[in-house]
């Protein structure tokens, strides 16, 4: 063997080394189990965690379910996180019948919004005045999937106004995909909404007025960890304590993942390495 091949392959066990010792370095930290729901804001924060986290050395597994279960999961310990916790209307029955089985970090995005949403053009400006024109929304609001607090509420609202309207379930996806339907045809129609959201960038759109109050006012998005996770993961929990950002934020991770053919995680990858100073603000200092 030549000199510069010695040297060359001296160099490749030192690069080989390095990549082993990091990846047993990630291995070491363990492994950090986020659960989500497949809602636009959710998936944008949980894979922006993911990123983060695996920046600092963790291995992360994702688990999308149903809102209902994802508050479960963590409270049987089954996963060890979701960001997802809209409070302290939204999931106030999850949290009052499991707060003691979890642990609150605290808020991590402030002043969210929920509500009936219909285009600008629509006429009408309030729930109260659903009734009047129930055949122009062809007797139906469009909702979300059905164990998502925003759909408890707006059995509320159906009740507390007395609505000639049908709530239809489905998902965050089939309730964009109606909305769009609408507006290309002009059309009205009222969907479950919430703010922050990618669909008021792309389409002009209002909130009808809830006289009423059955929605609540404005509220917070809760990071939620499993008990045990400060003492078994110190470091990833005070990655997930410290993690706090804005709607703006939010909503450009969200504008990002709607282009075609996107990736979340790859997206959540490029802001991530993009907002390096305000990550470092969630990272332990080392």
């Amino acid at each position: 063997m030549t000199q510069s091949s010695m040297r060359l392959a001296g160099l490749a066990l030192i690069v080989g080394a390095g990549l082993a010792a990091t990846t047993a370095q990630a291995q070491d930290k363990g492994t950090v189990n986020l659960s989500y729901v497949e809602w636009s804001s959710t998936v944008a924060s949980t894979n922006v965690m993911r990123a983060v986290l695996e920046q600092a050395g963790y291995e992360v597994k994702m688990s999308s379910l149903s809102a209902a279960a994802m508050w479960q999961s963590v409270a049987t310990g089954d996963t060890d996180a979701f960001l997802a916790g809209w409070l302290p209307t939204t999931h106030e029955d999850y949290y009052a019948k499991l707060q003691d089985q979890l642990v609150d970090t605290g808020v991590n995005l402030d002043g969210t919004k929920l509500g009936l949403v219909v285009p600008a053009y629509t006429e009408v400006d309030s729930i109260a005045d659903l009734n009047a024109h129930a055949d122009d929304f062809d007797n139906k609001l469009t909702g979300i999937d059905p164990g998502a607090g925003i759909m408890r509420l707006t059995d509320k609202v159906i009740d507390a106004y007395d609505l000639d309207l049908d709530l239809q379930s489905g998902s965050g996806a089939t309730m964009t995909a109606a909305l769009k339907s609408a507006i290309d045809n002009h059309e009205d129609i009222a969907v479950t909404g919430w703010t922050p959201h990618w669909m008021f960038a792309r389409w002009d759109l209002k909130y009808l007025d809830d006289p009423k109050n059955v929605y609540g006012g404005a509220e917070q998005i809760h990071t939620i960890v499993r008990q045990g996770l400060k003492e078994d993961m110190p470091e990833a929990y005070a990655i997930l304590d410290a993690f706090e950002w804005t709607a703006e934020d939010m909503g450009e991770v969200m504008l990002m993942n709607q282009k075609e053919d996107s990736d979340p995680y790859e997206n959540a990858k490029q802001w991530v390495e993009d907002h390096q100073d305000m990550v470092q603000e969630w990272l332990p200092e080392s």
